[in-house]
């Protein structure tokens, strides 16, 4: 059965004796609400490719690429990584460039090069067995409490609870929680429910059965009449389904204007390759930068780039606008296409060798002219990827 048909087949448990609309308190029936929840997984989870073998390794592949990420997305990249890296051994390695390019999409880019260094430390210290217990698990590079408490009990079956933002949902309103639930108290009370729901040597169900129904059933658009929960749920009793999670602050989102330049010379185009720390750490990108308030964009890039590079260079066109958008950041990207300056300040004569690049006070870690098929296997941050794109498929020819 789809996943769609078992959604739609899903009812509100049926206890006998028990009217429409009747109340069970769910902290009075605990094991009640556990044996519901299990049910109601058994029946309705969806056949995901980690959970045929729920190998630790994919196990962990997965919740990390979950992280901010919608399931169908994940389960495409998971296919595809699983394809080219299928255990630690072939992760660890390979090159970080081809991880990234692997990664390239999902953002957070820091989240790969944490999972790239951590294969390595498990080959080099652990003969390539993934960690068992939940303190060497949690001790690997990029594994936060969510991920080990994931990875421990989906993989191991080890007796902790997971708390994603899909659990917090469904608890916040089975137990009417109404206090915001990604600050105190709201979160204690949170993970203190999540304990006491879980069932002894059923954590590996259960987790999952949680996190699904939060996903399937008890999502921002709740289908509260085919929930297993109803009949224990506080906040649809009340009527306040809607007012539950209680949120919190919401993050603001900074606008972004930058300005990149295509420096074309011999028929190839310079790019560099950003420092490990910050955002995109370790991503190849046509060199830029921040357009100030006021600001030609042109004028911006023609005074950041020379900084950037050394190079001094001459605007050459126009390469059109790209905008990206992020959680926190909204993107609007200028692009030029541009020619050395020779010393008369006109372009320089665009044929024979590139040029090495002069020395600059940038923090790249290395510069490269590349033909214009190249960025097409070099990860680079999703803005610069469309523009590659557009030249790759036009020429950007100016």
């Amino acid at each position: 059965m789809s996943g769609t048909s078992r959604q739609q087949a899903a009812r509100p448990l049926a206890l006998p004796g028990l009217e429409r609309g009747t109340l069970l308190p769910p902290e009075d029936h605990i094991p009640q609400v556990q044996a519901a929840l299990l049910d109601w997984f058994a029946a309705h989870g969806r056949p995901l490719p980690w959970r045929v073998d729920y190998t630790p390794y994919e196990v962990w592949i997965s919740e990390v690429m979950l992280q901010q990420t919608q399931m169908d997305r994940g389960v495409l990249y998971f296919t595809r990584w699983i394809r080219r890296f299928p255990d630690i051994a072939a992760l660890a390695a390979a090159s970080e460039d081809e991880v990234l390019r692997l990664w390239e999409g999902l953002g957070y880019y820091s989240r790969a090069r944490r999972l790239h260094a951590a294969a390595r430390r498990i080959m080099e210290h652990r003969g390539g067995v993934f960690p068992s217990t939940l303190p060497d698990i949690r001790a690997l590079p990029g594994v936060g409490a969510y991920t080990a408490a994931a990875v421990a009990s989906i993989a191991f079956n080890t007796p902790v609870p997971c708390v994603d933002a899909n659990v917090e949902r469904v608890l916040a309103r089975v137990f009417n929680v109404d206090s915001p639930v990604g600050q105190a108290p709201g979160a204690e009370r949170i993970h203190h429910l999540a304990e006491r729901l879980l069932p002894e040597g059923k954590a590996r169900e259960h987790n999952q059965a949680v996190m699904e129904l939060g996903a399937l059933v008890c999502g921002k658009k709740t289908r509260c009449g085919h929930c297993p929960l109803a009949p224990f749920c506080l906040a649809r009793h009340h009527d306040v389904v809607r007012l539950r999670p209680v949120p919190g602050k919401k993050t603001a989102v900074t606008p972004l204007v930058t300005a990149v330049g295509v420096l074309r010379h011999g028929g190839r185009i310079l790019m560099q390759k950003r420092p490990a720390a910050g955002i995109w750490g370790n991503l190849w990108e046509f060199p830029g930068g921040a357009v100030e308030d006021g600001e030609d964009p042109q004028e911006a890039l023609l005074r950041v780039f020379q900084r950037e590079t050394g190079f001094k260079v001459r605007p050459a066109c126009r390469c059109g606008v790209i905008r990206h958008g992020y959680t926190t950041y909204r993107i609007v990207m200028h692009c030029f296409g541009l020619r050395l300056a020779g010393t008369n300040g006109e372009s320089a004569d665009e044929e024979g060798e590139c040029p090495p690049a002069p020395p600059s006070s940038a923090p790249v870690r290395e510069r490269r002219w590349v033909t214009p098929e190249e960025p097409a296997a070099m990860p680079l941050p999703a803005p610069h990827r469309k523009l590659a794109e557009r030249i790759a498929a036009s020429g950007m020819r100016c």
